[in-house]
């Protein structure tokens, strides 16, 4: 359960007083990560997946002291999950941050894996990968970094996937720089509305403003246990120690004091990991006029807080389409035409002369009865439902004889925008609905009943499958946090 927002303290690193010399060795001894299927900045500006990792290691793979995993409170478990996540988009004229947070529990369709919890994709995929190479006879050290590769990518593409944009560079520290980057700093200030005791992240804290340091600090942006929004309260903390702390950095007191630079870039030689394309002197030299008021966080919207997978699993529902808009909006842009379907681009078919049989290839019971059910309200002929048992397949897709099938294309319209593909087997005219884990769509005829205009979508407006059976507790973003504030704003 960590949270590395000191990462983004290296963008104020890189663009503040260096001297040059100094920063081209602060690049030179940077670990790197290579091969991770970036961008390349086309879309007019940079964006950046800063992560937070739980490794016991450092950037560069050496093991922590004992000493310093005692000081970091972070128990024995060891694992690879990434429970901070953050997309910074850095207008290409350095202008401008805005650093959009993802809540580690959010439920998303994740490459190989398929619906998880996006904190997962990284640990999980490297896990699986580091076993296979292992059984394929690799060694230790060859199957750790081919599987952390596969871990990075994964998670890489399913923040790509669940935003519509695009990384360009990827950055990552683990448990121990957090606690070296605040050292570094002196401490960054904080304020708590009430006290806090709570003995899961050893936050014990009075109310008001106050300094932490290491482990202390550590502790504030960890816990989500007793919060009144559990762990989107905990991104506030996050947000707005990211604020505090990137102040600080760009502060003249810390600008001005040799010592306390030298001590920043050895934390972050240390325990950063970049992407090896991402060229520091050149990001420093757009960035070298930015404000701290000009650095902004942001939450992506949220469907429901307390959802819950079929076998009880708690997550955080969020919908794709809802978070592509809400991104769009954020950095300026329009969803791309395969994010915002008009109704227009839907076919125009009579719904009584097409046949679908709906087949349930995921673990969700009683899935293809719904589907049928919400087909068959919007006057579809039903054909079979029932399990799937044909061959595997990635994802839920929408079958047809053929590939320009307008029928096929108006199901998974109707179905929530789903891909389709060709069966030679399907008689024409027929479509075949499988569904996979990743199925988000409508499940029920109850769900038709909601317009296209009440949410603004081009789809047909009904509402996914609900994970949870309770009603949503739907989560809106609250207000930007900001970088240039005088002081640190209160929060639960």
């Amino acid at each position: 359960m960590h949270v590395a927002v000191a990462v983004l303290s290296v963008l104020a690193l890189v663009v503040t007083g260096f001297a040059w010399r100094s920063i081209d060795s602060l690049r030179n001894n940077l670990a790197t990560a290579g091969g991770l299927g970036l961008g390349g900045s086309a879309d007019g500006a940079v964006d950046i997946l800063m992560v937070g990792t739980d490794s016991r290691t450092d950037a560069h793979g050496n093991p922590l002291s004992q000493e310093e995993l005692d000081s970091l409170r972070a128990g024995e478990e060891v694992a690879s999950n990434t429970d901070t996540i953050v997309l910074i988009r850095v207008p290409n004229d350095g202008s401008s941050a805005t650093a959009i947070s993802i809540p580690r529990d959010s439920y998303v369709n994740v490459p190989g894996i398929g619906m998880s919890k996006i904190n997962a994709a990284y640990g999980a995929t490297k896990e699986t990968e580091r076993l296979k190479l292992v059984e394929d006879g690799a060694t230790d050290k060859e199957a750790e970094e081919e599987s952390t590769k596969a871990g990075r990518e994964a998670l890489i593409e399913s923040v790509a996937d669940l935003t519509g944009i695009t990384v360009d560079h990827y950055a990552e520290v683990g448990l121990l720089g957090f606690v070296l980057l605040t050292n570094a700093v002196g401490g960054v200030d904080v304020c708590l509305n009430e006290p806090v005791d709570e003995d899961l992240s050893g936050a014990h804290f009075p109310a008001g403003k106050q300094t932490l340091k290491g482990a202390d600090a550590l502790s504030f942006v960890r816990q989500r246990h007793d919060l009144p929004r559990g762990d989107l309260d905990r991104i506030v903390r996050q947000q707005v120690f990211m604020a505090s702390l990137v102040g600080k950095v760009l502060s003249a007191k810390t600008l001005s004091d040799p010592g306390k630079l030298n001590e920043l870039s050895g934390a972050v030689q240390r325990s950063v990991v970049l992407d090896d394309d991402w060229d520091i002197i050149e990001f420093a030299t757009q960035l070298q006029d930015l404000a701290g008021g000009k650095v902004q966080f942001e939450t992506i919207p949220v469907a429901d807080l307390n959802g819950m997978t079929d076998y009880g699993e708690s997550i955080v529902e969020v919908k794709p389409k809802d978070v592509k808009k809400y991104v769009a909006g954020l950095v300026g842009e329009e969803p791309t035409e395969s994010e915002d379907t008009t109704t227009s681009k839907t076919p125009d078919i009579d719904t009584s002369t097409v046949t679908v049989d709906v087949a349930n290839a995921s673990d969700v019971g009683g899935l293809a009865n719904g589907v049928a059910e919400a087909l068959n309200s919007l006057g579809y002929g039903q054909g079979e439902v029932g399990n799937y048992t044909g061959k595997s397949v990635n994802g839920t897709t929408v079958f047809a004889h053929s590939a320009d099938d307008d029928s096929a294309k108006a199901v998974a319209a109707a179905l929530g925008g789903l891909p389709t593909d060709t069966d030679a087997t399907l008689p024409e005219g027929s479509v075949r609905v499988v569904l996979a884990s990743d199925y988000q769509g409508p499940t029920s005829a109850e769900s038709t009943s909601t317009t296209s205009s009440s949410s603004g979508s081009s789809e047909t407006g009904l509402e996914p499958v609900s994970t949870g059976g309770t009603t949503p507790t739907p989560a809106p973003p609250g207000p930007p946090i900001d970088a240039g504030s005088s002081g640190p704003r209160c929060v639960n």
